[in-house]
């Protein structure tokens, strides 16, 4: 493998950071002692500007934590983009593919409170912050007492507002709070059959030109193939329901045994009122198969009017 001196983009945020150096590490060690080091740059995006509402009230579709990135890729300002897969839309740009898929982390959300153990212990009336809808949809169904309050900033910000009592508890992710240390803030893991994750949740990718045979042999090493196969799926299923950040959505593909996967898939009203679930099984090589079949499944069962219901 001959080694190159590459440019990896990123956002700014701590956690995105430390993603960023997990690939610079994991790249020097592949390429071998005496390869040169691959630099990180540093791209401001849309939704690191927006921070005065929820993303989902900009009346756009996501990308806003990739769109500039990918286009200094696209221009040749970077040779590679590394992100967390979940903020990745489904329809990437002419030009750019996914080529590599890193080890998923932990896929559950954490439970974070500085007064309360669990959110089943939570009281009637108390609030809990969160600017995703797929985790205010899914409060709201489990805890239609509780009130949802929206909340922008990294995750060290959040956890600040927490700690000035802008809430009773918060909704992070448990993989992004242990890649910034910070793994001994959540209260409680939230289990996935009681909040099932966000497409991809736990999960880094790295993207490339198409056609840079030079930096895809570099990242090969790297790639994780079990990872690769089940948020292939989850983005399938997305793609199916044409979900955007407006829209409360949440899946998760499990590999089951030596060759088996479980497929749980999830859509909701933004209020937490109604919920519709498919679940398939089978086979890792049908598992895109199966997460369109459940893709397909909800969109017949909601119908037109689902997401407009009161």
């Amino acid at each position: 493998m001959r080694a190159l001196n590459l440019r990896i983009g990123t956002r700014g945020s701590p956690l995105a950071l430390a993603q960023a150096r997990e690939v610079q590490r994991l790249l020097a060690a592949a390429q071998g002692e005496g390869a040169p080091a691959a630099s990180i740059h540093v791209i401001r995006t849309s939704g690191d500007r927006i921070q005065d509402r929820p993303l989902a009230e900009s009346g756009a579709n996501k990308g806003f934590f990739t769109k500039e990135i990918e286009e200094a890729l696209a221009a040749g300002a970077i040779d590679l983009a590394v992100h967390s897969l979940k903020d990745m839309p489904t329809l990437l740009p002419r030009g750019l593919v996914l080529a590599c898929w890193l080890p998923r982390a932990d896929v559950r959300d954490a439970f974070v409170s500085l007064t309360v153990p669990s959110l089943a212990r939570l009281p009637a009336g108390a609030t809990v912050a969160s600017s995703s809808l797929r985790r205010a949809a899914q409060l709201l169904h489990l805890r239609p007492d509780i009130r949802v309050r929206p909340i922008r900033g990294n995750v060290e910000t959040r956890l600040k507002k927490l700690a000035d009592g802008v809430a009773d508890a918060t909704i992070l992710a448990i993989a992004g709070l242990q890649r910034l240390g910070l793994g001994h803030r959540v209260t409680a893991a939230i289990p996935v059959e009681e909040m099932l994750p966000a497409v991809a949740q736990g999960a880094i990718c790295i993207e490339i030109r198409e056609g840079d045979a030079a930096t895809a042999e570099c990242i090969r090493p790297l790639n994780h193939t079990p990872t690769e196969i089940a948020t292939t799926a989850e983005r399938a299923f997305l793609a199916g329901l044409d979900g955007s950040c407006r829209t409360p959505i949440a899946a998760l593909a499990e590999p089951k045994g030596a060759d088996g996967l479980l497929f749980r898939g999830m859509l909701l009203t933004p209020d937490g009122r109604r919920m519709l679930q498919a679940r398939r099984s089978g086979s890792l090589a049908d598992a895109v198969r199966l997460a369109r079949e459940a893709a397909d499944e909800l969109r017949a069962s909601a119908g037109p009017d689902f997401l407009s219901a009161p």
